[in-house]
């Protein structure tokens, strides 16, 4: 039986970046050898150096969102403060609160402040405009103002709100009103338009005798055009 030689191929060192031969005895050599070693030693340490760096990246990550966290609990925090303060405020100067019968309106006599029992908003000069009642307890204006006056609201307790215009547009008409206006009728209407002084003008005999022979010849046309027009028959 006849024998034939087969090559055993080359294997690929992907720490050296080099082909050897595929056998255990070069194999061997190559992994002992002072290359081989350094190019292990250096993947290691990138491989380190990669690892840290992700690791430092989570780290700063997660810092910073619980210093976001951190940072809205606080604001949560101090706002809810706020907001409990204003209505515990709200709670004691109850009896600030007067009910204008003319608008429908709430009107608190210390702070200046509108409410609207029908759509639960509240409204003042200093913000110009209809807010919720969070953004009411928490303006500075409605917290401040009730403050100073807690003390002098039972010597106003017979001041009342001024009766000026109402916050907001008001309108009084009909935004397209029926003109209820009383005028003289038209000339046209009536007839021919006369001038304001005007004198009848005088027709003279030979005027008269003019317009007469001009409608008597005006007739003798339309007889004449009758039958053409085919609005009368003769009879045969």
């Amino acid at each position: 039986m006849t024998e034939y030689w087969v090559s055993q191929g080359n294997k690929w060192c992907d720490f050296c970046k080099i082909y050897i031969s595929n056998n255990p005895s070069s194999i061997r050599n190559h992994e002992l050898g002072t290359r081989h070693k350094d190019n292990v030693a250096k993947r290691l340490a990138a491989m380190r150096k990669e690892n840290t760096a992700k690791e430092k990246e989570h780290k700063e990550t997660a810092q910073a969102l619980e210093q976001i966290e951190a940072k809205a609990q606080r604001s949560y925090q101090k706002d809810k403060a706020k907001l409990e303060e204003a209505r515990e405020w709200h709670e004691l100067d109850a009896e600030e609160w007067d009910f204008e019968s003319s608008s429908g309106y709430y009107y608190h006599k210390t702070n200046g402040f509108y409410y609207d029992p029908k759509s639960g908003f509240y409204y003042s000069d200093a913000i110009g405009k209809w807010v919720t009642q969070e953004e009411a307890y928490a303006s500075p204006h409605f917290a401040s103002t009730t403050k100073k006056a807690s003390s002098t609201s039972q010597s106003n307790k017979g001041n009342k709100p001024h009766n000026g215009p109402l916050p907001g547009r008001v309108v009084t008409t009909s935004l397209n009103p029926t003109r209820n206006v009383k005028a003289a009728p038209s000339s046209l209407s009536l007839g021919k338009r006369k001038r304001p002084g005007e004198k009848p003008k005088v027709v003279s005999e030979e005027e008269k005798s003019a317009l007469k022979a001009r409608e008597a010849a005006r007739k003798r046309v339309q007889e004449r055009e009758k039958s053409l027009l085919g609005l009368y028959s003769k009879p045969y």
